[in-house]
């Protein structure tokens, strides 16, 4: 038995069966346990992310690589990680290529700043208000 594409009785057979499909798809029927909650980020996730992110967008030419540290929103530490990840990245570049580059590039910004507790010192002319 077929019914009309748009008449009451094919709308409301096509809702049942997107229902049913809908649940049958893990997480999204009633049954199913709440997904365990993430884990909030550390500074040294904000840290390595920061520094990969800007020293990838060195090594591939982006337009926005040419930006400042403020601008890019790193501190200090950070900046002086990112410049050492980036130098170590481009040597890495020319001996074994842009990919091997951009995986040193996320392994050593998570390396170092985890070595530093996320890097989090500001810049040295940056005072609170009195």
């Amino acid at each position: 038995m077929r019914f009309p594409p748009h008449g009451p009785a094919g709308t409301a057979l096509a809702a049942v069966l997107t229902a049913g499909a809908l649940a049958a798809l893990p997480g999204c029927s009633d049954d199913s346990p709440d997904p365990a909650p993430e884990r909030p980020r550390t500074a040294v996730d904000i840290c390595a992310d920061l520094v990969a992110y800007w020293v990838k967008e060195a090594l591939t030419g982006s337009k926005w690589a040419g930006l400042d540290w403020e601008q890019k929103g790193l501190s200090n530490e950070q900046l002086k990680i990112h410049d050492e990840v980036l130098t170590g990245a481009r040597a890495k570049e020319r001996q074994e290529g842009r990919e091997v580059a951009l995986a040193f590039a996320d392994q050593e910004a998570r390396r170092r700043c985890a070595s530093t507790n996320g890097a989090t010192g500001s810049s040295e002319n940056w005072k609170p208000p009195p």
